[in-house]
């Protein structure tokens, strides 16, 4: 099991060479052994939002991009439950502000999952295991 950063989400779906070969490599061994690649549900709300804003296109709409995400076998997008929510505010160490990240890095924790992130500032956080 693996949970993705909203951006590594939408470099693995595009074919993004930002998406490191480390980050595509753990995400193929993932799906090759019938494991489980989790979104959290705050990611489509990024997505959405970012292409609301015209600083993210995609290929098609975006309600017709996430069904498609979803579609994908050993991916799935996973609501943020009530324990997550609390969990992304009691956090420990320090760690930034932006709820978005702090919910992905929750959900991550919650299921001792290694996060597939990009971001420096979730990669230095030394209570999650990341991959990059």
């Amino acid at each position: 099991m693996i949970v993705l950063d909203t951006h590594a989400l939408v470099w693995w779906v595009s074919g993004d060479e930002q998406l490191s070969l480390n980050a595509r490599k753990a995400i193929q061994a993932e799906l090759s052994k019938d494991g489980q690649i989790m979104i959290s549900a705050i990611s489509a709300w990024e997505i959405a939002m970012l292409v609301a804003k015209g600083r993210l296109a995609l290929t098609m709409d975006v309600d017709d991009w996430l069904a498609t995400v979803a579609s994908i076998e050993g991916a799935s997008f996973v609501p943020v439950a009530t324990d997550v929510a609390v969990q992304s505010v009691r956090l420990p160490g320090d760690f930034h502000s932006d709820p978005a990240d702090r919910m992905i890095v929750a959900l991550a924790r919650h299921h001792s999952a290694p996060l597939v992130t990009a971001d420096a500032k979730i990669r230095a956080y030394r209570h999650v295991k990341t991959i990059w």
